[in-house]
């Protein structure tokens, strides 16, 4: 029998990190005569029910990371000492075991910018922790896992890790639930959510708790577009966090409150993405960036950091998409106001992308990490 350990926070369908944990382990379960022990806070039912999968859940004080974060660690080491499976893979600082690492995320190569003291501190606080664990963990690896080159770079160079001991596996993508995406569909889904039907809609996905997803930036970008009086595009921010309340203010004070349209925490994304007509995410730091990627899938054009992981599976053809500074607001509506002078050539453009990315599915990704640890 084969035994695999996955250690991660999460194991859930929801995005991010926390859909490819639940992808690969959904593919080893299915894998024939295998085990699967998962060490997590939170497991999805539609997982944790596979006969192949056996659950340690571990508790998450008041849903505090910086509380959870120690104990995920020590049953994850407790886990894999006693029982000595044959293939450990933690995520980045879950846990320290020397087997596999998979880097989603390095805190590293990113220093969080919160706003206001109290969430400062604690911001501080949670990243000196996630970075020593990580770096600990990380180099004591046999394998570190990268979901980009852009990581595999930043484990490198800022930790050191040596070439030979990196693997750069891409996600892959639910066609079903990401499937490209007809104009006819576009207007039903507008109609369905409640948007306007003639005013194009601009799209970011992204927490609202921090500055790394670069909200503050495309709100100045959009500031400058709305003052132009032929401009007819609307915004659509789907996420939350503390500052959301702060930003539906500001778009109130400036008088662009009917410009902008923020949903909050959303499940339903792929709706959501289906009724617009653009992504735009300029973010600060991103190691690749599953919702840009998930955007593409459904045929829509993305205008992204070129610093984002996601940014090195774009062509030579789509580089106009490509933000090269994101904290020039100026740059950003340039990006924006291109795409409106002819949208329906960018989308026609990212189509051989969409193409690209839904055809690797993620039992793909599964199988590439399967026969990448085992070798």
């Amino acid at each position: 029998m084969s035994e695999w350990l996955l250690i991660a926070g999460d194991f859930t369908p929801l995005g991010g990190m926390d859909r490819a944990n639940h992808a690969l382990a959904m593919y080893l379960s299915g894998c024939p005569d295998t085990r699967v022990d998962l060490v997590s806070h939170r497991v999805w039912p539609d997982l944790a029910t596979q006969s192949a999968v056996h659950v340690h859940a571990v508790r998450r004080p008041l849903g505090s990371h910086l509380l959870g974060a120690p104990l995920l660690a020590a049953a994850g080491r407790r886990r894999a000492r006693r029982h000595r499976p044959a293939h450990v893979i933690a995520n980045g600082g879950n846990a320290m075991t020397g087997d596999v690492n998979w880097v989603h995320y390095l805190h590293a190569a990113h220093r969080p910018q919160a706003r206001g003291l109290r969430r400062r501190l604690q911001g501080e606080l949670t990243h000196a922790y996630d970075l020593r664990n990580e770096r600990r963990a990380i180099t004591g690896a046999r394998l570190v896992l990268c979901n980009s080159e852009r990581t595999a770079a930043d484990v490198r160079d800022r930790l050191r890790v040596e070439p030979s001991r990196t693997r750069v596996v891409y996600y892959g993508s639910d066609a079903a639930g990401f499937p490209l995406v007809s104009s006819v569909e576009r207007a039903a889904l507008k109609k369905e959510l409640g948007w306007s039907a003639d005013r194009p809609a601009a799209l970011f996905v992204g927490a609202l708790g921090d500055r790394r997803k670069g909200f503050d930036r495309l709100f100045d970008a959009w500031q400058r577009l709305c003052r132009e009086p032929s401009w007819d595009v609307d915004l659509v921010v789907a996420g939350t966090g503390s500052e959301l309340g702060q930003w539906r203010r500001r778009a109130t004070e400036l008088g662009i409150a009917d410009r902008l349209r923020f949903l909050g925490f959303r499940t339903d994304i792929s709706r959501v993405i289906g009724a617009s007509d653009v992504m735009v995410h300029p973010a600060r730091y991103e190691a690749y960036g599953l919702g840009v990627h998930e955007a593409i899938c459904r045929g829509l054009p993305a205008i992204v950091s070129a610093a984002a992981g996601i940014a090195e599976r774009y062509p030579a053809s789509l580089r106009d998409l490509l933000i090269a500074d994101v904290e020039n607001a100026q740059e950003i509506a340039e990006r924006i106001h291109a795409w409106r002078s002819d949208p329906a050539s960018t989308e026609a453009r990212i189509r051989p992308l969409s193409e690209l990315l839904r055809a690797r599915t993620w039992g793909d990704m599964g199988r590439e990490i399967e026969r990448v640890v085992t070798a």
